[in-house]
């Protein structure tokens, strides 16, 4: 039986290029008691291998934590491959507000302690206790409730960018942190206020509004489905929207637009902005907020620090990072003193700046194929060294070069050396070089463009 992954993510992302098909990006969850977590994971794996489902998935004996991204035509087969699971059965799938189909590109499914890591060691804690849910229309009411004390239940990266207006933001970069300091926080109004909770998707919250009623909380509601849920409600329904901004997704999307508000700001230059990325320093990976302007001033670095060593040889990178627990932690969430703009805590609730109309969904403008991948940029003369991989490539040739920090860039291939011999054609094992304006790293892959 296979259990795990064949194809890499460069290889996936080809395939459904090529496929042409659209993807739905969507999220779940459910608590409940599952005896075996480990037969229930690889049971999921086999059914979801089937019907080419990717994602981000935790399973534990308290229930499962999904992220997801499904073929639009096996949406109802998908569903349908729940049903076996009365904890899963008609559940409710939050379906995301935009759709890349890139946002995930393998089936990772994990058996963790917990689903939503809470710090708690409480058994007499009932995590099926919860609070009131609320509809979009019932949550915009119950905050104009002077009562009413609305709480974030998110990290601070993620209200950074987006947040319900005048709702408490605690600066926290876990879950479990902001529970006990909310709880100290509200301790004189647990029999006076409405608590009303809100989350990306939910799962957080169902575990909070359970945590606050076995506090002493008197009155606890929570957002139904989160913001992704919401977003779709004020859609359908025409409703005016208390959330302003981006929310943030933990996929590679890394946030998802709720409103045209700008709310934050580059955490490098000050400039109103919202998009989130991973320092481009493997022993670094800080996610932070920066403008396409540093990005390209920046290298897609945090720090001239990190950019000094990105353009080192790749043995004196791995040599630097060596010991140093960081290695590809994607959500590497810590602060760091270069990023003189960056904003947690009280946030504001007035927009810096407005959004230009985008579709995030990623058109398959053009058809490729993969020919190789890059060894190698020598900085000085601009030239990049590649290892041909897969067919030929010849001069003429329009190519692509592509990668999670080079981004998409093609141009047209006038001149290569062959083996270190100018040529005019290279072939799978040949190793090729040829001047590139910008630079490439270990991670890009080199595709010929194909004619239509």
């Amino acid at each position: 039986m296979q259990l795990y992954n064949t194809l890499s993510a460069e290889e996936r992302a080809e395939l459904i290029d090529q496929a042409g098909k659209q993807r739905l990006t969507l999220s779940f969850y459910a608590y409940a008691k599952i005896e075996d977590p480990k037969k229930f994971r690889d049971d999921l794996f086999l059914a979801w291998d089937q019907l080419e489902a990717l994602g981000r998935i935790y399973v534990a004996h308290e229930g499962i934590n999904a992220q997801m991204s499904v073929p639009a035509e096996n949406f109802e087969a998908f569903r349908a491959s729940l049903e076996p699971y009365d904890f899963m059965r008609g559940i409710r799938l939050n379906v995301a507000v935009e759709h890349d189909d890139h946002s995930f590109l393998k089936l990772t499914i994990k058996v963790r302690h917990k689903i939503v890591a809470d710090g708690l060691n409480d058994e007499t804690f009932d995590v099926t206790n919860k609070g009131i849910h609320l509809k979009a229309k019932e949550f915009n009411e119950i905050l104009e409730d002077p009562d009413t004390i609305v709480v974030d239940f998110r990290n601070h990266y993620e209200s950074e960018v987006g947040h319900f207006k005048n709702a408490i933001t605690p600066d926290v970069e876990t879950f479990r942190e902001s529970l006990p300091i909310i709880n100290e926080q509200l301790k004189d109004f647990k029999e006076t206020k409405k608590l009303v909770m809100y989350c990306t998707g939910g799962i957080r919250c169902e575990k909070a509004s359970a945590y606050y009623k076995h506090q002493g909380f008197k009155n606890v509601y929570q957002l139904e489905g989160g913001i992704i849920n919401y977003a779709k409600q004020i859609k359908e329904e025409g409703l005016e929207s208390k959330f302003i901004g981006k929310n943030f997704v933990f996929d590679n999307r890394l946030g998802e637009r709720i409103t045209d508000d700008i709310i934050a700001q580059c955490h490098q230059c000050g400039k109103p902005c919202d998009n989130h990325t991973n320092c481009a320093n493997d022993g670094c990976h800080l996610l932070f907020i920066q403008c396409d302007e540093c990005k390209a001033a920046m290298d897609n670095c945090c720090s001239t620090e990190c950019l000094e060593i990105t353009q080192l040889p790749l043995v004196e990178q791995v040599k630097l990072r060596t010991g140093k627990q960081v290695g590809n932690k994607v959500f590497r969430k810590g602060k760091s003193e270069s990023l003189k703009f960056k904003h947690s805590g009280a946030l504001p609730n007035s927009a810096l700046a407005t959004a230009l109309k985008t579709d995030i969904r990623q058109k398959i403008k053009t058809k490729k194929t993969l020919v190789g991948k890059a060894e190698h940029y020598y900085v000085k003369a601009q030239v990049g060294l590649f290892s041909i991989e897969n067919k030929e490539i010849n001069i003429g040739d329009k190519i692509l070069i592509s990668g999670p920090t080079t981004g998409n860039k093609e141009l047209v291939l006038e001149k290569m050396f062959v083996n270190g011999t100018e040529g005019n054609q290279a072939k799978t094992g040949d190793k090729i070089t040829f001047e590139i304006p910008f630079r490439v790293r270990l991670s890009d892959k080199l595709y010929k463009i194909l004619k239509h």
